[in-house]
């Protein structure tokens, strides 16, 4: 259950335009009041080959905690997310399916997850299909973020969170149950085909550090939480966190990594920190 909760877990201007010209997942931000450079890196929760770049090791090196989407090694995450794991108000799974897509899904999460839909059925779908993640390469799954809690353990250096397991459920509560059971099905239905290419293709894109065309990629996935529900899962939580990235920085030089998607277009990270002053520069090499 605790490589699940992980799974989970590691379950979004002017001045900008010339600089997105650039392709890279690393920035370094400073300028406004900070009396030392912070950076921040655009994370995949799930990958091939979670290898760092040269680059990003220096960043680490230069900075002196480490700020993830969500504090990784809190130990009371697991007990936090599994209390929430439950859809409210009695609604089940069966309730949300026709009885044949019913019997598909439960055929379905049977083979790949080896129990049957009855033993979860009032278990939220986006959390059973972050269950199914490692289904979808054909590799050992690897994750960027415990990359980076490598090398900040081995720095010991503190990792600290944008937001609670409690507030980025809640952002997954405002994607209606019904949205996301018929994601599960249209999984199961299509025997995770679907979603495999769908992962590649986001591998391929990623791997180009092209964060315009990684946010541009989210909005047209197949997959409706994530090119429908932008505002929810990416831009609302990106306003909100500036805030936090700008008192977390002038406290202490910090390397910040969030999911790639977060990054580019208007409304992403990069733009939202240079709006607010911050010189925000691409690290390239």
């Amino acid at each position: 259950m605790k490589k699940i909760i992980l799974l989970i877990a590691i379950s979004l201007s002017n001045l900008i335009t010339a600089q997105n010209n650039s392709k890279s997942l690393l920035w370094k931000i400073s300028g406004n009041g900070l009396s030392e450079p912070s950076y921040i890196y655009g994370t995949i929760h799930i990958s091939c080959d979670a290898t760092l770049p040269q680059k990003v090791k220096t960043a680490l090196d230069k900075t002196n905690q480490l700020c993830l989407e969500l504090d990784m090694d809190d130990p009371n995450m697991q007990t936090e997310m599994m209390s929430q794991v439950m859809m409210k108000d009695g609604i089940t799974m069966k309730k949300l399916a026709s009885e044949e897509d019913y019997k598909t899904v439960d055929a379905f999460i049977t083979s790949n997850l080896g129990f049957s839909a009855e033993m979860i059925n009032t278990v939220k779908p986006f959390m059973i299909s972050a269950m199914l993640y490692p289904k979808m390469l054909d590799c050992e799954m690897q994750s960027v973020e415990t990359e980076l809690m490598k090398i900040a353990s081995d720095q010991k250096e503190e990792v600290i969170g944008l937001e609670t397991v409690t507030f980025q459920l809640d952002v997954f509560d405002q994607v209606p149950y019904q949205v996301q059971m018929n994601e599960l099905i249209k999984t199961a239905k299509s025997d995770l085909k679907r979603d495999k290419a769908e992962i590649n293709e986001m591998l391929s894109v990623y791997k180009s550090e092209d964060i315009e065309a990684i946010i541009n990629f989210s909005k047209k996935s197949d997959n409706v939480i994530t090119s429908k529900f932008g505002e929810i899962m990416l831009d609302n939580r990106n306003r909100n966190w500036i805030a936090k990235i700008e008192a977390i920085a002038k406290n202490k030089p910090t390397f910040f990594g969030v999911g790639a998607a977060h990054l580019g277009g208007e409304m992403g990270i990069i733009n939202l920190l240079s709006k607010a002053g911050y010189k925000v520069e691409p690290i390239v090499k």
